[in-house]
């Protein structure tokens, strides 16, 4: 090493003006990046070396963090069944609408695919991930775990929180494919019936007043309202129906088992 290398001390840079001159610049165009800051500055006369600019642009911490893209898992084809017996397959999705001042706010529909049921709708401004917990953990308190729930790809469904959710309390999340809407059939359908009956047919002020038309419809949806779908029988009677029949079925089995023996 020579002597020259062995005791060079750099002379402290002073680099406050290319410091102002950033700052300024990220403030007044904050969705561009370094390139766009040094080329406005070049433009004004500035003729700062990029490397020297990016430096001083990186130890600022003013670089634009990218939000990369992550890609879906592949999404197999379910074939779209009817359950044999109550909560053993769900399915839930959204749907969106505005109030009288123009401010949107969503709709989180929870249906049981046996007998059409609705289960839930939840209605606010914002539904991120850990409202959409708190809806099911309510729903399986109040009934039992279903086994399976069919949804989209959300990304209030797909969230690591809903992921760890479902494995926690060992129920398969179904997953339909991409621009496949069909593939969630029931609660689609159930999604029309909803706006034509309350979202489509009045004009709301508030949320108060959403919340009050809708546990309203869904009582009359499950107690009252004809569904095509199950001979004309609203949901609730069609599963009591049901319900009896399988239990005097296995009734007579029983008989049947207890002469044979």
């Amino acid at each position: 090493m020579s002597k020259s290398v062995y005791y060079y001390n750099p002379l402290p840079k002073d680099d406050s003006a290319i410091e102002n001159a950033l700052e300024k610049k990220v403030e007044e165009h904050s969705e561009e990046g370094f390139w766009k800051a040094y080329d406005r500055l070049r433009n004004e006369g500035k003729t700062w070396n990029h490397k020297r600019v990016y430096r001083v642009y990186k130890s600022l911490g003013l670089p634009l963090h990218r939000k990369v893209k992550k890609r879906l898992p592949t999404r197999v084809k379910e074939p779209l069944e009817v359950p044999d017996e109550l909560n053993h397959t769900w399915s839930m999705d959204f749907v969106t609408d505005v109030l009288e001042n123009k401010r949107r706010f969503r709709g989180f529909n929870v249906i049981d695919d046996y007998n059409r049921e609705v289960l839930f709708i939840e209605i606010d401004y914002s539904l991120p991930s850990n409202r959409i917990i708190w809806v099911l953990n309510h729903l399986i308190n109040k009934r039992r775990k279903p086994k399976r729930i069919r949804m989209d790809n959300g990304p209030e469904f797909i969230a690591r929180i809903t992921a760890n959710w479902s494995i926690m309390h060992d129920i398969e999340f179904i997953y339909i494919q991409p621009g496949k809407p069909t593939q969630n059939a029931f609660v689609e359908r159930f999604n029309g019936s909803y706006r034509r009956g309350v979202l489509n047919k009045y004009i709301f002020e508030n949320l108060e007043q959403v919340r009050e038309q809708t546990q309203i419809w869904m009582d009359d949806y499950n107690h009252f309202r004809p569904h095509d779908a199950l001979g004309k029988i609203p949901p609730i009677k069609y599963a009591e129906i049901n319900s009896n029949r399988a239990s005097s079925i296995r009734i007579k089995n029983n008989k049947f088992d207890k002469l044979e023996i």
